[in-house]
């Protein structure tokens, strides 16, 4: 589908600024499933952006939140290099886990009542991003999430304090999940996959597990660990679970 891509609209937030949220969505009439896709540390960078129009071009109306909204200014993308990484790590730490879940409540209810969308709503994240897709699943509005590689969720260590409650509430989520690990990903090693699977398996969510012989970021359309190959079978298992949970345009 041909996209509109130069969309955005700044969302008030409860400290008084605005957190930047980029639209990406189809151009032909009607409306189309809604999917919130939750970026890495360096908030909306090129490779983001690519992935998002991707997901659109599948048929969804996608919308990006600026993760660090409270920290930096509209517009900002972090650089994947050591200072941008130290800032996004630092940032993943100093922002509290509820500021997380409050994003997670705007952005859903922007998604949810945006003209284009059909209310069906799906979330997706990489890296942080799979862990704020993991935490938007405890909203009943989402109905399906794919979280590629999510760190922080076995360790218990998102947010102000390094205390989050992501993995004890796993029995709240209600849509069906998709998990995609890379085997080689020194962040959630062996032990720390065993958890979150174990997890599930108590608390009896419909699920979906994939582990492959990647590392960490292995998506990312830039720098060394990109595996093209790995990002059309991965990008499938999400696309056929949003396809089968969201329906299509309406």
């Amino acid at each position: 589908m041909i996209l509109r891509s130069d969309e955005f609209a700044d969302l008030p937030t409860a400290d008084g600024g605005v957190m930047r949220t980029h639209v990406f969505r189809p151009v032909a009439e009607g409306r189309f499933p809604g999917v919130i896709l939750y970026s890495e540390i360096y908030q909306v960078t090129a490779p983001i952006r690519r992935l998002a129009a991707f997901i659109a071009g599948h048929g969804y109306v996608v919308a990006v939140p600026e993760v660090y909204h409270e920290y930096e200014a509209p517009g900002t993308v972090l650089a994947y290099d050591k200072p941008g990484t130290d800032r996004g790590n630092d940032l993943k730490f100093a922002k509290p886990v509820g500021g997380f879940d409050a994003d997670a409540t705007r952005v859903l209810d922007f998604l949810g009542s945006h003209p284009a969308c059909s209310g069906r709503i799906g979330v997706a994240g990489v890296c942080l991003g799979g862990h704020l897709a993991y935490r938007a699943a405890l909203d009943a509005r989402v109905a399906a999430a794919a979280c590629f590689y999510p760190t922080d969720i076995h360790s218990a260590t998102l947010g102000a304090g390094r205390c989050d409650d992501s993995l004890s509430r796993i029995g709240e989520i209600a849509g069906e999940m998709l998990f995609v690990w890379g085997r080689q990903d020194p962040h959630v090693p062996y032990a720390g996959r065993q958890a979150i699977r174990e997890a599930l398996e108590a608390a009896g969510p419909a699920y979906e597990w994939h582990e492959v012989n990647a590392q960490h970021a292995f998506l990312r359309d830039e720098g060394p660990r990109y595996d093209p190959a790995l990002f059309v079978t991965a990008t499938g298992w999400m696309l056929g679970l949003f396809a089968r949970v969201l329906g299509g345009r309406v």
